[in-house]
């Protein structure tokens, strides 16, 4: 691979307004409430926050979707909501921003998974998870299949964003990947560590560190251990790329026949790790769609999750910021 060069970069950075990305995976919609702590509660040994704010964000494959947006893509989003409140919430904010929702399958049987995290002082204070994870109805899955085969040919990519909330089953995927592959399209996990299994013969994975390790029945220890874990992901699942992430040592390239290349950390300072997954398998698949070669599309992705992980909450990168910190950090090496 010729050495990182930032013109090069602001080309492919460029050509993101020009492509089209499908993501295919479970819908959530965040609700943030933020607010400040003065007081410990009398009733038990935990704070009272007083809320001052609320607020809603995409989150899950909403949130691929929403980065992919955000960094100039066309996005079409694949899914399930509930008939509920939070679903007409959830469609109304990704159809602001722009986002196809026609894939978007509305099904009464079950909620719209919701995450609430209550933030005070900056610092999240607490989780509340509503969802039912159980697998989809037959019908269902039927419909988003069908969607999947009337766009795929509309679509440089397909990201498979699998949080284990019931949407990405292998009855799902076993019509879904033979679609893409015969329309030649970029296939990226973001895997579910139970889901290996699922995932065979498609283009991209991107697990961290433990989910590789889950992955291939060892611990990543060591670079001796982490690049046994690469090549042995690439056999196992038949892809042609594995992207496994090591949050503060960076990310590592596996493609088959090469080396492994290992990506420093970029990440100034971390506030928040919330969706930081998402921004990269986005920028990843994006960069890739949009020409680069799998070590400069990594370079790209590891700058994008390093920007993310300095804002608070669910947060996303727009190519001007991008390309800023992408500048910043070649001028350092030079």
């Amino acid at each position: 691979m010729q050495a990182i060069n930032f013109n090069r970069i602001k080309g492919k950075v460029a050509n993101f307004k020009d492509a089209s990305v499908l993501v295919l995976g479970d819908l959530i919609l965040d609700e943030f409430l933020w607010g400040d702590v003065s007081r410990i509660s009398p009733e038990a040994p935990v704070p009272v926050v007083w809320v001052k704010k609320e607020s809603f964000m995409p989150g899950g494959a909403s949130n691929v979707a929403n980065n992919l947006r955000s960094l100039g893509a066309k996005v079409h989003l694949v899914g399930v909501v509930g008939d509920d409140e939070r679903g007409a919430i959830l469609k109304g904010e990704l159809e602001q921003k722009g986002i196809n929702t026609a894939g978007i399958i509305t099904d009464d049987s079950r909620p719209t998974i919701l995450k609430t995290r209550v933030v005070a002082q900056h610092q999240q204070v607490v989780r509340i998870d509503k969802e039912r994870v159980d697998p989809l109805h037959a019908n269902v899955v039927a419909k988003m299949a069908q969607h999947v085969g009337q766009i795929i040919k509309d679509v440089d990519a397909v990201i498979i964003e699998d949080y284990g909330k019931g949407v990405i089953t292998s009855a799902l995927l076993s019509k879904i990947v033979p679609i893409a592959k015969k329309h030649n399209k970029i296939i990226s996990v973001d895997p579910k560590e139970e889901h290996f299994k699922y995932y065979k013969g498609i283009s991209v994975i991107t697990p961290n560190n433990h989910e590789a390790s889950k992955a291939v029945g060892f611990r990543i220890k060591d670079e001796a251990t982490l690049v046994k874990a690469g090549r042995e992901l690439l056999k196992k699942l038949n892809c042609k790329i594995a992207l496994i992430t090591l949050g503060e040592n960076g990310m590592a390239v596996f493609q088959k026949s090469k080396p492994m290349k290992h990506i420093a950390t970029v990440a100034q300072e971390v506030f928040d790790v919330s969706g930081a997954g998402d921004t990269v398998i986005a920028s990843y698949t994006l960069a890739l769609a949009a020409g680069a070669d799998p070590v400069t599309a990594a370079y790209i992705a590891n700058c994008a999750g390093g920007i993310v992980v300095g804002k608070v909450g669910i947060a996303v990168v727009s190519p001007d910021e991008l390309l800023d910190r992408i500048r910043k950090e070649l001028d350092k090496t030079q």
